[in-house]
């Protein structure tokens, strides 16, 4: 049986919830084997149609929002590509990260379809302030030391795996990233940390809500293998906390 999904917000015209490591958010033709997606278990567990409006990638936990009729979707998804949601995520990186710094590369487009040579790059630009760090006396790759960083990424656009994408680019991949990152570095982290997951949350999103116009600022939890390492290097005080407005309570 499907566990409930954390629902975060809800009221009449959209919801938000947790979306665990792991879950595709809807059927797509690269997963035809897949029987579990975020989008029919939320259908499900509210009994209402439910309208995605944004994406997050498949082993990226966190916050996402969904819209309750096809009008609300309309308009959240505008808020989205018109830049007006503030995003903010968590990443564990190797290495030690910039302060703070805009990565500004432009990407193609990923669609697994066409090769990557044949699409267009686009403009895409993410926000990064490194939060904290950790050196560990382990040899993982060619030093005696190992060194990771705790990373804000702040995405103003959005392209596919774009913080994975940038952050790599730069010199600082993400933890758990299969397909951007070091295999050494993920292992150590899967077999000695307990962290076989992309090390990357979605934990803030900043809108107007499109009925009202109240500032709506919500927040995410890390589910339990990030918190636990969180914990283990020395990064509690770095925690996020699932957070709602006041003025508007979950129904669920």
């Amino acid at each position: 049986m499907t566990e409930p999904l954390p629902i975060l917000y809800h009221d009449e015209h959209l919801v938000a919830v947790h979306k665990p490591a792991g879950l595709l958010v809807h059927r797509t033709a690269l997963a035809r084997g897949e029987r579990q997606f975020l989008l029919q278990t939320l259908r499900d567990q509210l009994g209402r149609r439910v309208y995605p409006v944004h994406r997050l990638d498949r082993p990226t936990s966190g916050l996402m929002v969904f819209a309750l009729s096809a009008e609300m979707a309309t308009r959240l998804a505008e808020a989205f590509e018109q830049r007006r949601v503030e995003k903010r995520y968590l990443a564990v990186v190797r290495g030690v990260g910039p302060g703070a710094a805009r990565l500004d590369y432009a990407l193609r487009e990923e669609d697994g379809r066409r090769p990557k040579a044949e699409m267009p790059a686009m403009p895409a630009i993410t926000e990064v302030r490194r939060l904290d760090s950790v050196e560990l006396p382990v040899q993982v790759d060619r030093y005696p030391r190992a060194r990771y960083s705790l990373m804000e990424a702040r995405p103003l656009t959005g392209r596919r795996h774009q913080i994975r994408r940038h952050l790599s680019r730069r010199g600082y991949p993400i933890i758990g990233d299969a397909k951007h990152g070091k295999g050494n570095h993920n292992r150590f982290f899967a077999e000695h940390l307990d962290c076989a997951r992309l090390l990357l949350a979605a934990v803030g999103l900043t809108f107007e809500h499109p009925v009202d116009g109240r500032r709506l600022a919500l927040g995410c939890a890390l589910d339990a293998p990030m918190t636990a390492l969180f914990q283990r290097f020395g990064w509690s005080g770095h925690l996020p906390a699932n957070h709602r407005p006041d003025a508007t309570p979950a129904l669920a």
